[in-house]
């Protein structure tokens, strides 16, 4: 388990709504410091926050985040893109530039930047307070209601699996989270029950400091997991009429 009392935070995609609560959330917990960070990180009025650019596809950028924040006890993969509903969608063109650019935001990134931490990690979780990776899937990373999407967030998920192996021995907690539909402003536009944020995040730091591997952050995650054992076509009754 990892604690967040006096622990040093690092969070991708700090500016959306779930980004900004991960942020209050761990400063309630006893933080110390948390990098914010983003493309074009906002600016913050608490001096704990400490805002840092990071784009998670850029290998100069994380290598530069890894130098500026070499103290990090905790790991938050948030960052992460929409993109096409379909990966049969006839607005990709010829080499599927479109997933390519969703995969790089959502696959690729999340675990550049977990390889270029690890080290960090393994150095600053040997203080007593342990050290952690958590990495953001989603429900859809076991539903394939969301295209190219959904692909993204089931390879996310597959990588955290490994990660959780490969880093069990450096003394790394790797915490993989699900949720469903969260009220962020990503999805503003989207006419569905949505989770709030705070409770989202308050399950995801349960979670950490009690040692969990993995996080199902609502009634949606946990319901889609249920279905996982089912056949294909109770989880998708259209097959059973194709």
């Amino acid at each position: 388990m990892t604690t967040l009392d006096g622990a040093v935070v690092l969070l991708t995609g700090a500016n959306g709504g779930l980004g900004r609560e991960f942020v209050r959330q761990a400063l309630a917990r006893g933080a110390r410091t948390v990098y914010a960070t983003a493309r074009r990180p906002r600016e913050w009025a608490d001096p704990r926050v400490v805002a840092l650019p990071l784009d998670v596809t850029d290998a100069d950028s994380i290598a530069a985040a890894v130098a500026a924040a070499g103290d990090v006890t905790v790991l938050v993969n948030n960052a992460g893109a929409t993109g096409p509903a379909s990966l049969l969608d006839a607005d990709l063109t010829a080499d599927l530039a479109g997933v390519r650019e969703l995969f790089e935001t959502n696959v690729f990134g999340p675990l550049a930047v977990a390889a270029a931490f690890a080290p960090v990690l393994a150095a600053n979780g040997r203080d007593g307070r342990g050290a952690a990776l958590v990495d953001i899937h989603s429900a859809l990373s076991w539903l394939a209601r969301g295209g190219a999407y959904s692909a993204s967030k089931a390879a996310l998920w597959s990588i955290t699996n490994s990660l959780r192996l490969e880093l069990a021995d450096r003394g790394t907690q790797v915490v993989g989270v699900h949720l469903g539909y969260t009220d962020t402003p990503m999805i503003a536009d989207l006419d569905v029950h949505k989770e709030d944020p705070a409770d989202v995040v308050r399950a995801v730091y349960d979670g950490l400091e009690t040692g969990a591997h993995e996080v199902l952050a609502d009634d949606t995650s946990r319901s889609v997991k249920d279905l996982l054992s089912q056949p294909l076509t109770v989880m998708y009754p259209e097959l059973a009429r194709a």
